[in-house]
Order: C-alpha cells, then sequence, then structure tokens
C-alpha cells in the first residue's frame, strides 16, 4: 500500500505555527492581553505536534518492491531468525527467487536475534500439493540472509530444482 502522506512537508508547516504562536504568547505577555495564557497552551500543544509529526516523518519507511514478485502468506516466523512462506503451487523459479528475495526485505527487522548462534535470517519457502485426501507442503526454496545489515550483499538463495520437478509431477496427475 501506498503511503502518499509527506510528514516532512507538515513537520515544517507545524514548526513555522509553533513559531508563530511562541511570538503570539510573547506579545501577549507583554502588551498584557487577557487571553495571553490561551497562547502558552497553543504554543505547548504545537510544540507536542511538532515533535510528533517529526517522529512519524522518520518512522515511515518505504520497502522496496522487487520486480516479478508473487504475493505470499506468511506461515511461521518465530521472530529471531527462521520464517516460512507459502506460495501459489504454479509459481516460476523466476517468481520464487524474487519473491524470497521480497519476503527477506518485508520481514527484516533490527528486533531479530539469533537464538543458536547463527546470524542469518532463513526464509523458507513452501507450495502446497492437495491429493489423496492430504496436503503435501513441498518447500521449493529458500534465502538465507544477516539479521543485523539491511544491505545485505552476501545473500544466499537455493532453488529446489527436485522438489519444483515434484510439484509439477504431483500436478498432472
Amino acid at each position: 500500500m501506498e503511503s502518499t502522506l509527506d510528514f516532512a512537508t507538515y513537520t515544517l508547516w507545524s514548526a513555522y505555527g509553533t513559531i508563530a504562536f511562541f511570538i503570539l504568547a510573547i506579545l501577549g505577555f507583554i502588551f498584557k492581553w487577557g487571553f495571553r495564557f490561551r497562547f502558552v497552551g497553543a504554543t505547548g500543544f504545537m510544540i507536542v505536534l511538532t515533535i510528533g509529526l517529526f517522529g512519524l516523518s522518520l518512522g515511515l519507511f518505504g520497502r522496496p518492491t522487487i520486480p516479478n514478485a508473487t504475493r505470499f502468506n506468511l506461515v511461521y516466523d518465530n521472530g529471531a531468525n527462521q520464517a516460512v512462506i507459502a506460495v501459489s503451487s504454479d509459481i516460476t523459479k523466476e517468481q520464487l527467487e524474487a519473491t524470497l528475495q521480497q519476503a527477506a526485505i518485508d520481514l527484516f527487522s533490527y528486533g531479530r536475534s539469533a537464538n543458536d548462534g547463527d546470524a542469518k535470517l532463513t526464509v523458507r519457502a513452501r507450495a502446497q500439493y492437495h491429493g489423496d485426501g492430504f496436503t503435501y507442503p513441498i518447500y521449493l526454496g529458500q534465502l538465507r540472509r544477516s539479521l543485523f545489515q539491511q544491505q545485505d550483499d552476501n545473500i544466499d538463495l537455493q532453488i529446489f530444482n527436485k522438489e519444483f520437478a515434484r510439484l509439477k509431477s504431483l500436478e498432472k496427475k
């Protein structure tokens, strides 16, 4: 979902308003206006509003979108270094690569930790085959990337060709 809000611009205009209310409050005390304390309250409110807008301008980061990535559902996430996503059973290898990269970007967080000493986030992709009254999960690939670096150049992407062939042969039956 694309956000069209520009909090940096709102922060700037809110800062201008804060300065204007501060000047009015000073003028109110100089000229002993009866409503000078209302300007003090408005100035305090504008300061809080400006700080909040500044925080929002820092916190809403857009995530890059990988071309050719398909939709996926998060099936499992231990909050540390492992996650599993579900993809469609008619996905291609190129789409799976892009989807794994997109999932790794979407699931990256500085709050993740390495439970077992492995400082890599592992994202596995699986498809499901429904047949013979059972549902078979088939793992099609995995991606391993750093838990601590957002721009990781050492991504280990594996596509399981045997599982792709197995999925295609099960779908033909």
